[in-house]
């Protein structure tokens, strides 16, 4: 297999309350409720246009401080180690992370929005409206919702 290198320049950096990793809510039942905003560069705010009729978008973001990656990892939600593509861990071998959050307002290139999980300065590699076509009944949660029924007789 070929390997591709290739290099992205972030469209904007997130405004969030968050300064510390341990300050953002994680694990079985985190509730991501804390508002920020997604700055986006001046020179691509037109691209925004129209982006105020989605409720909610993807956010494509940089683990920009994480460091190294590890295959197997135990998330905070289990007790057994999972392949770390099967998980949300910021130690990858592309250190990018995808959130959903709630577009509260747009002001200019500034996005309003509520459930931001990344810490205050945050490099934006893109944003995407959900449009979500899977309907509910057909979503598998694997190997996270055996944890959580573990956890509710535990």
């Amino acid at each position: 297999m070929t390997e591709t290198r290739f290099t992205m320049r972030p469209i904007g950096t997130a405004q969030t309350p968050f300064s510390e990793t341990s300050g953002i809510p994680r694990g079985h039942g985190a509730a991501h409720t804390a508002e920020g905003i997604l700055e986006i560069r001046p020179e691509l705010a037109a691209g925004l246009d129209d982006i105020e009729g989605f409720s909610h978008l993807y956010v494509i973001w940089a683990f920009d401080r994480a460091e190294g990656y590890d295959l197997r990892v135990t998330p905070p939600t289990d007790t057994r180690p999972h392949g770390v593509f099967a998980t949300h861990s910021p130690r990858r071998p592309n250190p990018i992370a995808l959130t959903i959050v709630r577009l509260l307002r747009r002001e200019g290139a500034m996005l309003h929005v509520a459930g931001v999980d990344m810490l205050d300065g945050t490099p934006i590699l893109d944003i995407k409206p959900c449009t979500s076509s899977v309907p509910a009944a057909e979503l598998r949660r694997g190997w996270l919702a055996d944890a959580e029924r573990e956890r509710r007789s535990g």
